[in-house]
């Protein structure tokens, strides 16, 4: 393992060299907190015009709302001033293109070896309609405020468009 992450290394020590950010307080300036996926191809502040320390950003894969995204987002709400939420799910995304969990756990156990049927994956066939149900995840969990403004949208991949849901 040694010398597989030098570049990253290296590559942070020209980072804090140029390192500005020191003293941003933890809280969400802007309020919002994003829900959006770990795929590379989205840059989520540039995206959305903001800048560091703006919100706060939960990546997982499918930019799904899982169980500890909740957990997230109640800690976002009530420690570190977020008082809106967006989902931002994106074209495609490699959780959209497979039919279940099932044919992912197959995959990995006939390319791989490793069973991984303790783990739920959250695919998804239908984006929009996925979208729809971890909104209202969010809008009628007990523990997140009744008010809390929640929306949708989806990151294009190719254009960097983002579509908002009418939800």
């Amino acid at each position: 393992m040694a010398g597989q992450f030098d570049d990253l290394f290296e590559a942070n020590a020209a980072y804090v060299e140029k390192f500005s950010l020191g003293g941003l307080e933890p809280v969400a300036r802007r309020g919002l907190a994003l829900v959006t996926c770990m795929d590379s191809r989205i840059e989520p502040l540039s995206a959305l015009g903001l800048e560091p320390g703006d919100a706060k950003i939960l990546r997982n894969a499918g930019g799904r709302v899982t169980d500890d995204t909740l957990r997230t987002l109640v800690l976002a709400v009530y420690l570190l001033e977020v008082d809106r939420v967006l989902i931002m799910p994106h074209t495609q995304c490699k959780m959209a293109s497979v039919s279940s969990d099932d044919e992912v756990h197959d995959f990995i156990r006939a390319n791989y070896g490793v069973d991984t049927r303790s783990l739920e994956f959250h695919t998804v066939t239908d984006q929009r309609a996925a979208l729809q149900r971890d909104l209202e995840r969010i809008r009628h969990h007990p523990l997140l405020p009744d008010d809390l403004p929640v929306a949708g949208a989806v990151y294009d991949v190719d254009s960097g468009t983002v579509t908002p849901l009418n939800a």
